[in-house]
């Protein structure tokens, strides 16, 4: 049963707005005493609330604001720590908090999660004898210590101005520096961690999602849960929206915060926001900057920043501020209109750029292709993507690159449509502007199964068959026959393409055979190492599951086809059908395996973790893979069992299903090999298709020309231009014949 905590909260002194007034009012209304320190007076607190001087916990000899945006955050962190320690009986809360019910918790903790990775104080409780108290008063009594969670880099950079004679204040630090950075790394370190609450506790409303507050017909309902006290309005941010979206500077009545205002007796006309006017426009010293630098808004959005990804070649300046502040990794696309890995050049001379201004090289990744690709804090498409080139962003790339706070920060152009596609990359808002471009910030949050998809799934499924969520995984059944079961894993691509309508990997043409089906999904690249995945198989095994079918056939592509091969060991017996497929991505046994580093934590022991070994139970395993791909290659040649039957195919790619795709004969390979009836003389028969295939002239083309058969490379590109147009190819040729070469 937990105690009575009374709140406190500062306010520096002048008036509230009304959005601070309908907080504290909240408070009162539910029946929690509610102390508003100030060291400078309240003009026009609510009824029930208390004022008291702020001196008498923390006198300010001096005060202390963030350089680069001029919060007061800094003191205010300071502020609530020295208030937890002076006053047991107190929660601290933010006067942008609002009460749902009464904050009462049994040991005195309270905070809660505000991401996956991240807990915030904007409400917070800590007893006395809380280590991590203990540890926030032992870190901020000096304004200049070197924060622990920083980079090596970053730590001895910051040491070495210190021992200069110049250390770095924490007002110029990045932002969070005292409040949600340090109290989340204390929380961990001390593992006081383990008392958080959850994110619906006291963040309801995601940062990302906070503007539905303000949209009539959004019901706080849909949010709120049994276990939520109280809704976190993100004040400064808030405020700034509704000065520039709503009219008079005030919520409309419909919204979650127009109706909270009415239910409270809070007369927002009566108590306007700071820079408000009759106009409703935002005073000059309010206005945002114009084009504001990507450190400025990674601060401005209180990012946790520890890497970032350049898509256009156009942000050298941005990525040396934001690794001279954070010692943050930076990866570098090589982009240009046809896409992130066209192979520009942009990326190489932003690499030798940073590496001339002091960047580490072990700071620098050169982004080749989607297996390259791992989440990262901040994604800069500036002066690219919908600015210099109309063509939109890849959803697929930003998937990848997306974990669920992970801020995407775009130059625009009037008239690329950018709009529209950012919008749909996440809620998108503009910055400021400059020379006919416009900033914007967009919040792409990793794709997940969207909860509609339960009913579909298990729609799919019908009476006889099931449908499992095991949370990042799921097991969809699908029975049709019991000749033949093809269980299926989805691909890196699709792992990031979650969306109600979705369906297994290999669905349609599976069904089109009057096959059953299993398929297995994960919600991201997970490599499908889950204990959870493990365990379903190992039960279907024991429950006779995979017996039950004449055939059964495992079948996937990249991620899918380690999965196929690994998972194959809970049918010894059936087949395996794998595309371009890893081994395994343990570290001690493929040390020269350089991609996927997304996945280099995971757990890959146990007995469906390397698929090299697993897979030789398996009746026969066919894997197709292009040979001129090194690491696929390796993979490969990992499977040295009797039954492994390999089927090359030059020069087209770690994507080979793509490929085989689009040369038309995808299905026919497939077909043959699930049903058994695949030969060698068959599949290359088919690939003879690769010919008029633009890919394999480029690439032959490219490997000919390296070799030294220059007249061979070129009499082969000028045919293959005579019987198809292949842009990539003529500009080769072209250059090679400029350059004098053959």
């Amino acid at each position: 049963m937990g105690r009575d905590y009374r709140i406190g909260a500062l306010w520096i002194g002048g008036s509230l707005s009304y959005l601070e007034q309908l907080c504290l009012k909240s408070f009162v209304d539910a029946g929690q005493p509610i102390v508003l320190y100030t060291y400078e007076g309240v003009t026009n607190p609510p009824a029930g609330v208390e004022l008291r001087d702020a001196a008498e916990i923390l006198p300010l000899t001096g005060f202390l604001r963030h350089g680069r945006t001029g919060s007061p955050a800094l003191h205010s962190d300071l502020f609530r720590y020295h208030m937890l320690a002076k006053q047991p009986d107190m929660i601290w809360a933010d006067t942008d908090a609002y009460c749902l019910r009464p904050f009462t918790t049994p040991n005195g903790h309270f905070y809660a999660w505000e991401s996956d990775h991240g807990l915030n104080g904007g409400v917070l409780g800590l007893p006395p004898d809380s280590e991590t108290l203990r540890a926030l008063l032992d870190f901020t009594s000096d304004e200049y210590a070197i924060p622990p969670w920083f980079s090596a880099a970053e730590q001895d950079r910051l040491r070495m101005l210190r021992d200069a004679g110049a250390p770095v204040h924490a007002a110029d630090q990045p932002w969070g520096v005292w409040g949600p950075a340090a109290l989340t790394h204390f929380l961990k370190a001390t593992g006081e961690v383990k008392y958080a609450l959850p994110r619906v506790a006291l963040y309801p409303f995601h940062y990302r999602d906070r503007r539905q507050m303000l949209k009539p017909g959004v019901r706080i309902e849909d949010y709120v849960t049994a276990e939520t006290y109280s809704v976190h309005f993100y004040g400064r941010r808030m405020r700034a929206r509704i000065l520039s979206t709503e009219p008079e500077g005030v919520p409309r009545p419909g919204s979650v915060i127009g109706r909270l205002l009415k239910a409270h007796g809070i007369d927002p006309r009566a108590a306007p926001l700071p820079g408000f006017v009759a106009a409703g426009k935002l005073l000059p010293a309010e206005a945002p900057p114009a084009m504001p630098p990507a450190l400025a808004v990674a601060e401005a959005e209180e990012l946790s920043l520890t890497s970032v990804a350049d898509l256009t070649g156009a942000a050298v300046g941005d990525l040396l501020a934001l690794w001279q502040k954070t010692g943050c990794d930076i990866s570098l696309f090589d982009a240009d209109p046809s896409g992130p890995f066209a192979g520009g050049g942009s990326a190489g001379a932003t690499s030798d750029s940073l590496l001339s201004r002091g960047v580490p090289a072990g700071k620098l990744h050169l982004i080749s292709g989607p297996e390259d690709i791992r989440p990262v804090d901040l994604i800069l498409n500036l002066d690219g993507f919908g600015a210099r080139w109309k063509q939109p962003l890849s959803p697929v790339v930003i998937g990848a690159l997306s974990h669920a706070d992970t801020l995407l920060l775009s130059d625009i152009r009037k008239g690329r449509g950018a709009w529209h596609w950012l919008k749909a990359l996440g809620p998108t808002e503009a910055l400021g502007e400059a020379a006919g471009l416009t900033r914007v910030c967009t919040r792409t949050a990793k794709s997940e199964v969207q909860p509609g998809w339960a009913g579909l799934a298990r729609e799919l499924a019908g009476d006889t068959g099931f449908f499992e969520d095991l949370g990042e995984h799921s097991f969809l059944f699908i029975p049709r026959s019991e000749k033949v079961l093809v269980v299926t894993f989805d691909n890196l691509d699709i792992a990031m393409n979650k969306r109600e309508d979705r369906r297994p990997w290999g669905f349609d043409f599976i069904e089109k055979q009057g096959w059953s089906m299993l398929g297995v999904m994960a919600a991201g690249w997970t490599w499908y190492r889950d204990r959870a995945v493990s365990a379903m198989f190992e039960r279907l095994r024991d429950e006779g599951f995979f017996a039950r079918f004449e055939r059964v056939v495992f079948y996937g592509a990249s991620m899918g086809g380690y999965a196929a091969a690994a998972f194959s060991g809970a049918a010894p017996g059936a087949a395996v059908v794998a595309i371009s497929p890893q081994s395994t991505l343990d570290r001690s046994l493929v040390p020269w395996e350089s991609r996927y580093k997304t996945a280099w934590g995971r757990d890959f022991s146990g007995p469906f973790g390397d698929a090299a070994e697993v897979s030789s139970a398996a009746s026969k395993l066919v894997v197709l893979y292009d040979p001129y791909e090194p690491l696929d290659a390796a993979h490969v040649a990992r499977f040295r069992g009797g039954n492994v039957m390999r089927l090359p195919a030059p020069l087209l790619g770690h994507r080979l299903g793509s490929s085989l795709s689009q040369m038309g004969v995808l299905s026919e390979i497939i077909l043959a090999a699930l049903d058994g009836s695949l030969k060698p003389q068959e599949f290359y028969r088919a690939l003879r298709a690769r010919r008029s295939f633009p890919r394999y002239q480029r690439e032959l083309f490219a490997k000919a020309m390296a070799r030294g058969h220059r007249k061979l490379a070129l009499r082969m590109a000028e045919r293959a231009l005579q019987l198809n147009d292949n842009r990539p190819l003529r500009q080769a040729l072209r250059q090679a014949r400029a350059g004098g070469e053959g």
